[in-house]
């Protein structure tokens, strides 16, 4: 992240002694991460919670890595703004809060004895975390209790071992751990490299009793997009805020945080209560589906479509008369009757992705989603079309329209101009070999047979073929006018 620190004189620095009138309350969550998502999201809804409820808790960050943010969130005594700009329910909205919450970043790296301390504070009750999708990993070279581990999972069992010895295996002293990594069952997965870890140092049985009795892991679904520090137009929001504030996070108004738990997590996180986005689940996989299926199938299958069309942004994609109505008509007609969560439900969070889509603050290209987009396809997409014909017996127009514009635009160009292809080098060349064919079908059957691509031969799909091959010589036809 890029950061400027801006002075300007008739500023006040952003500090809790320029800040009259905060609340200091007990520190109840410890968080490993201090990047924009976090803060832009957790801490967002924890300040939300200290507003609106009796929750009254602080959260003491932990910085998982060597070089972070820490030194400059300390600086400010932990305060930022965070600026939501959005649409929301078919409206423009821009709000800017400040963040109380938030007590200081603890640096492992530079003070281990001080991070371990923590695990001594009595108020402590939840663990949250978002350290990337590599995060959650299992390293056996962190071998020992005594020495700070290069893993998040490892740091946090040393943690917790502390707390154990500390409290004499006190169950009532344990966390609710609640991992925001965008993994599929995050909190399994950290709950069992945990006990790895016990496992490899040694430690007693009665710990490992104690992780399994005192402590609950959530999986979690987390749903915000968090652009982070407007660079573009810091200055402005400075002096709207009055405050030299070099930690501003910008993110979208629309959030949704799942969390499979148990109910004493929903007892002590009133995040319903407040009026947040937040459900607490006995089972998040129908979300993740509908997120998946939905958000980013939608995003996936308009890439191709859009681009071919001369399109290159998501907003005016979606705001375009063709491709707009291609999108709508693909989440409403042939995505979401695949989909088992309820209907409401389910139009009321396309209606959401749309509002999303249009978002004038965030200048999304089409490029950057284009990264990759075979995989994409074929985890977020392809589930959608074979379930519709599973379901109907039929194809599904639109995503096979989608599958054979991702063909055309593996070839490579388009109407004279390059398409940005951006994926593994066997996969192009894959497509670059295919594409020396000049028969469509030759090109549309060789695709589909193609089971590393896909997982299966999609020409076993009855007439699916046949479909691609059609659409692959609409769009060539259009690229020779």
């Amino acid at each position: 992240m890029d950061i400027e620190n801006i002075n300007n004189e008739h500023m006040k620095t952003l500090n809790r002694q320029n800040v009259p009138q905060l609340t200091e309350r007990p520190v109840k969550v410890l968080q490993f991460g201090e990047g924009n998502f976090l803060r832009g999201f957790v801490d967002w809804i924890i300040d939300t919670l200290n507003e609106k409820t009796d929750f009254n808790g602080d959260v003491q960050l932990v910085q998982p890595i060597p070089n972070g943010m820490g030194e400059l969130i300390n600086k400010q005594d932990g305060l930022y703004h965070v600026q939501l700009s959005g649409i929301q329910k078919g409206e423009a909205k821009e709000e800017t809060k400040l963040i109380t919450c938030v007590r200081g970043v603890v640096n492992p790296y530079a003070d281990y004895e001080a991070y371990l301390k923590l695990a001594k504070n009595p108020d402590l009750r939840f663990i949250i975390s978002n350290t990337t999708e590599a995060g959650i990993s299992y390293n056996p070279e962190d071998d020992q209790l005594n020495r700070i581990a290069s893993s998040f999972p490892g740091k946090l069992t040393a943690l917790l071992y502390k707390r154990f010895d500390t409290f004499n295996g006190d169950l009532s002293k344990g966390f609710h751990i609640i991992p925001c990594e965008l993994i599929d069952k995050n909190g399994d997965k950290l709950k069992e490299i945990i006990i790895q870890y016990a496992t490899l140092w040694q430690l007693p049985k009665g710990f490992i009793n104690w992780i399994n009795e005192a402590n609950t892991f959530s999986n979690t679904l987390v749903d915000r997009i968090v652009p982070g520090f407007p660079k573009e137009s810091i200055k402005e929001i400075q002096e709207d805020i009055g405050y030299e504030d070099n930690l501003v996070v910008k993110a979208e108004p629309f959030h949704l945080w799942v969390i499979e738990g148990p109910d004493a997590v929903r007892a002590e996180f009133p995040a319903e209560e407040a009026g947040l986005d937040v459900k607490f689940v006995k089972d998040q996989s129908p979300y993740r589906t509908r997120k998946v299926r939905i958000l980013n199938g939608a995003h996936t299958s308009l890439v191709p479509v859009a681009y071919l069309h001369g399109l290159r942004t998501v907003r005016e994609s979606v705001e375009d008369p063709v491709i707009g109505k291609f999108l709508n008509d693909t989440i409403q007609k042939e995505i979401i009757p695949t989909l088992d969560l309820p209907k409401e439900e389910l139009e009321q969070f396309a209606n959401d992705v749309m509002d999303r889509f249009k978002n004038p603050f965030v200048k999304h290209l089409l490029s950057s989603i284009a990264l990759n987009s075979i995989s994409k396809f074929k985890v977020r997409v392809l589930p959608s079309l074979l379930e519709y014909v599973n379901r109907t017996g039929e194809l599904p127009q639109n995503l096979v329209r989608s599958l054979a514009a991702l063909i055309v635009f593996y070839k490579g160009s388009y109407n004279g101009e390059a398409t940005p292809v951006n994926d593994d080098e066997e996969i192009v060349n894959f497509f670059k070999s295919v594409w020396e064919h000049e028969d469509l079908n030759q090109i549309a059957t060789e695709v589909l047979k193609n089971v590393p691509l896909w997982d299966m031969d999609l020409t076993t799909v009855k007439g699916l073929d046949l479909a691609v091959s059609e659409n692959l010589g609409a769009l060539v036809d259009k690229e020779k006018v």
